[in-house]
């Protein structure tokens, strides 16, 4: 999505379609009463007839307005104005995207950071208009023999009412766009299926990627043969069932002028399909075990915000990626495998296999002598009884690095939740014939299933995300969500910021 600032009087901005948010039962915003006053009280009259109801994402095209320069507005409602906060701005602007793709147009203006928001400024306004804007052209039609007609709405300019805050627009409007087309480059490997998206397909993206980052990503792909090498035993077993081979994707960013400064690492879990392995899952719902690659995806998008952005600082990206398939050389429940960091592990459920590739990629994560590792995995659904579908699932063997991400989770409007990793929980992992089991009982299976992983991550600071709940949308909505890369962004942003503080560069 192309985008521009503007602090022009809105009256006589010349566009397609002029945007304007509007209050139920209050006043017009000070840029809408400047458009009220040029259109002879068209928008207060509307208000008051009771023509356009003002309830919180309710929308109305007005195809010509007296006065303006534009050749329509579109109304968009943000409902009462004490409750308007940051979930109701952003709901409102989804709805008023969504209406905007409905036109025959290529361009619009809009006013949404004239709206008072406590605590956000005009660079978030403008950074979720334009996350907005792109989910809202976003289309997962390739595979239909005949896709609806693309939206063709392809630029946004975004009025400023006071000229102070166009830098700050410009700036967060960049980072909206870079954030939203990582998000839905992490919804299109997401949604793709399991016979296109496949480990190597995976391999092929980051590779793709890497060519087109000039030089800024350094890829290295791991076949079978090196992890054997290697000794990723753990990852390898959980491929051992499937026809496609098992990859553990690396890329690197260095961004930092400092070439030798500690880097932050994401690990994505990338079983590009569950089936749960001989530990079989039930048929129904099975298809969205494609989503189960939903933090390699996530991953993915956060490179490609990266990319984008060029943050001053060092990242590596990990993915471990493998199809979970039940056949003869499958791993079985009572199979005991080694791990790359040697300990062994009892697998009592097959379909629990997100840890197992997971453990191997957080052992190989040491190598880099991290500052900060972050796993991300659509890991238990113990996390959607516990948590919904609102918040992810946060546990951490750091209290300060768990706060830095419910931070970001907060300034993404990507929200996390923090969950206790207490030793009392370990014990449920014990097993009678290796280090630890796979598995923990039914009593707090997201929690047990961070224990797991934290016996892996003893080295550096470390986190787990638990998107199961957040990743994607079942029923007519079924579709990958693109989360968690505003909250992955997000921190690596605020991770750049700490470091130019700390080499007082800010």
């Amino acid at each position: 999505m192309e985008f521009s600032v503007q602090t022009t009087n809105p009256a006589k901005a010349e566009t397609a379609c002029l945007v304007l948010p509007v209050y139920k039962g209050s006043d017009l915003l000070p840029s809408v009463a400047k458009l009220d006053d040029a259109s002879e009280r068209l928008i207060g009259q509307l208000l008051e007839r009771g023509d356009f109801d003002a309830a919180l994402g309710n929308t109305q095209l007005v195809p010509f307005a007296p006065g303006l320069g534009a050749d329509r507005i579109l109304l968009v409602g943000l409902g009462e104005r004490a409750k308007c906060q940051e979930a109701a701005f952003i709901k409102a602007l989804d709805a008023a995207m969504v209406a905007l793709t409905k036109l025959p147009i290529d361009e619009a203006n809009a006013t949404f950071t004239d709206v008072p928001l406590e605590g956000r400024d005009a660079v978030w306004k403008a950074r979720k208009t334009l996350e907005a804007a792109e989910r809202a052209i976003y289309r997962f039609d390739q595979f239909k023999s005949s896709p609806a007609k693309a939206p063709s709405l392809a630029k946004l300019t975004l009025i400023v009412s006071d000229a102070s805050d166009a830098p700050l627009a410009k700036q967060g409007a960049a980072l909206g766009t870079a954030i939203g087309q990582g998000i839905n480059f992490t919804r299109t490997l997401g949604n793709l299926p399991g016979n296109v998206c496949t480990p190597r397909y995976l391999a092929e993206q980051a590779e793709a990627l890497g060519r087109d980052s000039q030089g800024a990503l350094d890829v290295e792909i791991l076949d079978e043969a090196a992890l054997e090498a290697l000794g990723a035993y753990s990852l390898l077993s959980v491929g051992r069932g499937s026809v496609e081979p098992t990859r553990l994707i690396v890329m690197k960013y260095q961004g930092a002028e400092n070439p030798e400064e500690a880097p932050h690492v994401l690990v994505g879990k990338g079983i590009t399909f569950d089936t749960g392995g001989i530990s079989l899952k039930p048929g129904e719902g099975m298809d969205e075990m494609k989503f189960d690659m939903g933090g390699a995806a996530s991953v993915f998008g956060t490179v490609k915000a990266v990319l984008a952005i060029k943050p001053k600082l060092n990242a590596v990206f990990i993915v471990a990626a493998a199809e979970n398939m039940p056949d003869g050389a499958a791993t079985k429940p009572g199979d005991i495998i080694k791990t790359l960091k040697g300990l062994t592990v009892e697998v009592l459920n097959t379909d629990a296999e997100g840890r197992l590739v997971l453990c191997d990629a957080l052992t190989y994560a040491e190598r880099f002598t991290p500052a900060s590792v972050v796993d991300i995995a659509t890991l238990t659904g113990a996390a959607i009884i516990a948590l919904g579908h609102h918040a992810t699932g946060l546990l951490s063997n750091d209290d300060d690095l768990a706060l830095d991400l419910l931070d970001a989770g907060e300034t993404a409007w990507d929200r996390a939740w923090h969950l206790p990793l207490w030793d009392e929980y370990q014990e449920q992992l014990d097993s009678n014939f290796a280090d630890l089991a796979n598995i923990g009982g039914r009593p707090a299976g997201t929690i047990t299933a961070a224990c797991f992983l934290s016996r892996f991550a003893d080295h550096f600071p470390w986190a787990h995300l638990d998107i199961a709940g957040t990743a994607w949308h079942s029923g007519k909505q079924k579709g990958a969500t693109g989360r968690p890369v505003g909250l992955l962004t997000q921190y690596l942003l605020d991770r750049e910021a700490d470091a130019q503080v700390e080499n007082g560069d800010a």
